[in-house]
């Protein structure tokens, strides 16, 4: 059986509109394990995963090289 959904019916589409937005993209990311360390610290402290933390340093960057638009 390859249903997704719990009727039984066909799988459901993705949702329009700002819900599609937040689609991500998954990469492989080697870090030096005292960088590794140091970023997972600074993310705890502002509450947030490392890897969000990660997109929130890689998006200050990109928008402080005039690379992204804010």
């Amino acid at each position: 059986m390859t249903d997704t959904t719990p009727g039984g019916g066909p799988p459901a589409d993705p949702p329009p509109g700002p819900a599609r937005a937040r689609e991500r993209k998954s990469m492989l990311l080697r870090l030096d394990p005292a960088v590794h360390e140091a970023l997972a610290r600074w993310a705890a402290d502002d509450l947030r995963s490392t890897n969000a933390h990660v997109e929130w340093l890689l998006r200050r960057a990109l928008e402080q090289a005039g690379r992204l638009k804010p």
